[in-house]
């Protein structure tokens, strides 16, 4: 798996395609949108129903990571209160919701693809 195709949101099999055609925008109330297949290999994005079912633990995991990061940065080395330091917690969270939807599929994507597909 490569990590900056991931980041880039690109294609698991031709690396060319990007899997989101619109990034989406949190404040305008737009969540990202996903292509069905890739328009380069064919690659089927939309595997079944439910399929992106389990990319909610990677996002859930993608933001404990993000908090407890931010958690040590503010309070311990930048001493912020526990007041400060939650009430940023939860605006970074809030901001960067679509940049988690998108990279919690993209990584549940490359997690089952293989080769074979």
């Amino acid at each position: 798996m490569s990590i900056l195709s991931v980041l880039n949101g690109k294609c698991p099999k031709c690396k060319s395609e990007k899997i989101f055609n619109k990034q989406g925008n949190l404040l305008l109330f737009r969540i990202p949108k996903m292509q069905s297949k890739c328009n380069n290999c064919g690659f089927l994005f939309l595997r079944e129903a439910g399929f992106f079912f389990g990319a909610m633990f990677v996002s859930y995991a993608l933001i404990v990571g993000q908090a407890v990061t931010l958690f040590i940065l503010l309070h311990v080395f930048l001493e912020f209160t526990y007041v400060q330091t939650f009430t940023s917690i939860i605006v970074l969270i809030t901001l960067i919701g679509t940049l988690n939807y998108r990279l919690s599929r993209i990584i549940w994507i490359y997690l089952f693809y293989s080769v074979d597909d």
